[in-house]
């Protein structure tokens, strides 16, 4: 609204906080890289499929937690449920730090992945849901910050504790690993010290508003009009009531009706989340950041190397999103999607050229690094971005649940297949084969996608159901 004088400080305040589930999500989704060259040696993992399952177990976890979203969310409210993500993100990394065996290590991190589940489901929607509609998208990008500052933190977390184990040589053998500093003890730091800032979060989410749009659906006007005066004043308060209002029918007001999400119209726009979800993860940038060690391995970088270089691959993702805060609002974010995608396909097929004529080194890094930040300034913020968008408000928890388990069962089957796809491709058709993904991808969104920049929630509710 025009003249409305946005409490800005309050704004950013609880986006923020929203957003540390995002950090959480970040560090657990990556530490896991770069432990692995310690905690596979340790219980003694050689195998693809035991490799692929230490990688990839969290998934399973992130699968509940988007259905526990999709059951729950827009019954109990998204507040509830950051808080237990937060609680759940501080066991899982206390738990897997001390884990001495593979079975309840995996249940460890199943655990941290239905917090991230949680967490990668209702901190954007927390956001889009509070934020103001001139500032949604750099607000919702926010939360993808936070999730590649997370990223790097991980990835230098990981670093620096095996620079400060001086018993790895340049060369190592799975035996000198298991008998070292890291190999016994380093990699469980490398996990527990995410205990920190997960608890910090748990306890911060206590004191945090509940979403407005929520309180609205849930017939509690009075204390979504307070929430929203806060933000903006009476006047942007009782303007947003009642554009909210019009999404709403009484009946629809206390309870969700799941077989909403299949009627034609709603359907079609649920179908176009779960292709954005989906096309998120086989883009093929997980196997980047899950194997980064492996791909540095492949293109002849030391142990120590192969951590810097991952370092390195977390900077270029936090001042790439930096980037997408400022021309998110101006670019838009279709334009921005169908440049990611078509860029992704172009440089997926030059790494797989790379490793085809057996061109290993500096080149490989480069073209990663260079994928990577196309990615971060692209899909991975806007794919979240338009997910909190384009949902009904009657519907939207368990549309963008049904949207994040659709994300998380294809983040789980890229990431457990890979050791095998790998085995029998190779390195080049491997990255072949996520070019064409994302030249398909690039078909898909250039006919399907609408435009939501400027926009608010109900505007393109009415654009994309009526």
């Amino acid at each position: 609204m025009s003249g409305t004088k946005y409490n800005y400080t309050y704004i950013w305040l609880i986006s923020l906080v929203a957003a540390m589930g995002g950090f959480l999500f970040g560090y657990d989704w990556v530490v896991v890289g770069g432990a692995k060259p310690f905690y596979e040696p340790y219980f003694e993992i050689t195998s693809p499929s035991a490799k692929g399952w230490g990688t990839s177990s969290a998934l399973i976890g992130c699968v509940v937690g988007a259905l526990l979203c999709f059951v729950k969310s827009d019954a109990w409210g998204r507040k509830p449920l950051l808080i237990l993500s937060g609680f759940l993100f501080t066991l899982s990394a206390i738990g897997t730090g001390l884990a001495d065996d593979f079975f309840w290590y995996n249940t460890m991190r199943i655990l941290g992945g239905i917090a991230i589940g949680i967490a990668l489901n209702l901190s954007p929607m927390y956001i889009s849901e509070m934020a103001p509609p001139h500032l949604r998208g750099r607000l919702v990008s926010l939360n993808q910050l936070l999730i590649m500052i997370g990223v790097l933190s991980a990835q230098v977390m990981n670093w620096q504790i095996t620079l400060y184990d001086k018993q790895i040589p340049q060369i190592v053998t799975d035996e000198i690993i298991r008998q070292s500093w890291t190999g016994q003890n380093g990699w469980r730091w490398m996990f527990g010290v995410e205990a920190v800032p997960a608890f910090l979060f748990f306890l911060i989410m206590i004191f945090m508003p509940e979403s407005a749009r929520w309180l609205m659906k849930n017939g509690q006007p009075d204390k979504a009009e307070k929430i929203l005066a806060k933000i903006g004043g009476s006047d942007y308060a009782n303007a947003e009531i009642m554009a909210i209002q019009e999404t709403l029918s009484i009946d629809e007001v206390s309870q969700v009706h799941f077989r909403d999400l299949f009627e034609k119209k709603l359907f079609k726009v649920l179908l176009l989340g779960i292709f954005l979800a989906i096309f998120q993860q086989w883009c093929g940038m997980n196997v980047v950041f899950y194997y980064a060690a492996d791909i540095f391995q492949a293109a002849g970088y030391t142990l120590q190397q192969m951590m810097l270089n991952i370092v390195v691959i977390g900077t270029v993702m936090v001042i790439s999103v930096i980037v997408t805060m400022l021309i998110i609002e101006k670019i838009g974010r279709k334009k921005l999607m169908l440049i990611g995608s078509l860029s992704l396909s172009i440089g997926y097929g030059l790494i797989g050229s790379l490793f085809s004529f057996r061109i290993t080194g500096l080149p490989v890094v480069l073209l990663t690094l260079a994928n990577v930040a196309i990615y971060s300034i692209t899909l991975a913020p806007l794919v979240w971005v338009i997910l909190s968008e384009i949902f009904p408000n009657r519907i939207r928890g368990a549309a963008m649940s049904a949207a994040a388990m659709a994300l998380w069962v294809g983040n789980f089957s890229l990431t457990f297949s890979f050791p095998a796809i790998k085995e029998n491709l190779g390195w080049a058709n491997n990255f072949w084969l996520y070019g064409a993904i994302c030249a398909f991808g690039f078909i898909v969104l250039f006919f399907t996608l609408p435009e939501t920049k400027g926009k608010t929630l109900e505007q393109i509710e009415a654009a994309l159901v009526d």
